[in-house]
């Protein structure tokens, strides 16, 4: 049985989940091409590693369950978690911990609830979560951007890496960000957010960080460099998404303006110690985060106010554990976090039962 996306009488448009998924995938590729273009071929193929490892975990779960495969398989939820975790890790991350990730969302996060439309929680994040927590120092191991690199590996370089730890040239990922990164000190960094947070805890300043010289030029000054342009396609797609009415604009609406609404009061408190709102917004996984993740129908909240109230939260979070925890980004963090309050935002945005009226006796009996 497929689950038709619509609510009588305010959705005149049914899609089944395999086309709501679908679309948030198409809205996906110019987000992946950019990511590509900027951090790699490393992109890609852990995209086809992590879809390929969702897929054949989903079945062998599905077939252990009894349970029909083709048809489950179909619905493409497992090939979007897959993504989701592509675009979320190091390009060069090692096979074998990728498929690590993508066990425990599909296996655990997932089908241990019982599948699609029971998991309390995101699948991919909570694959990401299991990652970063296990593998902390390899999942800070990005490349710099390779318009800024004096050397860049090549698609045979960036799949040696990830299944046999070693580039065509003997190279490792250490050495190659050693190497490549001659351009300036900050351009080994993992992320901008990763290196502004290591800055600040060794006493330099906001202003004084070694993230200066690597700024892109022109529009995106306070994004590292590339990181503004994929956001920017990121953003494309997800707008995309709300003009479809596959997403609403509550929970990414919200989230943003939380992000930018948080760090704006602490910038305003002291510039030299905490980054712009716009730093927050274009870096990291906030853009990504807002139109791809926190939007999940399942693990999300349902109804309209809940959007805005988990959407803002998220955001809340996200610039809470930025500033103040021990990891650079958050959203994986701040989403599981908000899932678990879901059930409670829920209860208390209900909206009334339709044609319902309180009548004024019944205001003075409460």
């Amino acid at each position: 049985m497929k689950l038709t996306l619509s609510s009588s009488p305010y959705q005149r448009v049914k899609r089944d989940t395999g086309q709501v998924m679908r679309l948030v995938i198409y809205a996906m590729v110019p987000g992946i091409i950019a990511q590509t273009v900027f951090f790699g071929w490393g992109t890609l193929i852990q995209a086809f590693l992590a879809v390929a490892s969702a897929l054949v975990f989903e079945g062998v779960i599905l077939w252990l369950r009894k349970r029909p495969i083709e048809r489950t398989l179909t619905d493409y939820s497992a090939i979007l978690t897959g993504l989701l975790i592509a675009i979320s890790i190091p390009p060069t991350l090692p096979w074998w911990m990728t498929i690590t990730g993508v066990f425990f969302a599909i296996a655990v996060a997932k089908q241990v609830y019982g599948g699609l439309g029971f998991n309390i929680f995101n699948p991919a994040m909570i694959g990401y979560v299991v990652l970063l927590i296990s593998f902390p120092a390899a999942m800070s191991l990005w490349l710099p951007p390779q318009h800024l690199a004096s050397l860049t590996p090549s698609f045979l370089d960036s799949a040696a890496l990830i299944f046999t730890d070693f580039s065509t040239t003997g190279y490792d990922v250490t050495q190659l960000r050693t190497v490549a990164g001659g351009v300036a000190d900050g351009v080994t960094m993992a992320t901008p957010l990763d290196t502004l947070k290591t800055d600040l805890t060794l006493g330099i300043t906001y202003s004084e960080s070694l993230l200066r010289p690597i700024f892109s030029t022109g529009l995106f000054q306070s994004a590292g460099a590339g990181w503004g342009w994929v956001s920017l396609s990121y953003l494309l797609g997800g707008l995309w998404l709300v003009r479809l009415k596959v997403i609403s604009w509550h929970i990414p609406g919200s989230m943003l303006a939380s992000v930018a609404a948080f760090s704006l009061l602490l910038y305003m408190v002291d510039a030299d110690h905490y980054a712009s709102p716009l730093f927050h917004l274009i870096n990291g996984a906030v853009i990504v985060g807002a139109f791809f993740i926190a939007t999940d129908p399942v693990s999300a909240s349902t109804t309209q106010k809940g959007r805005i109230i988990y959407g803002a939260a998220i955001g809340f979070w996200v610039v809470i554990i930025r500033v103040f925890g021990g990891y650079p980004d958050a959203i994986a963090f701040a989403v599981i976090i908000m899932n678990m309050v879901v059930p409670l935002i829920d209860y208390y945005t209900r909206p009334r039962t339709y044609g319902h009226q309180v009548t004024k006796k019944a205001r003075r009996v409460e």
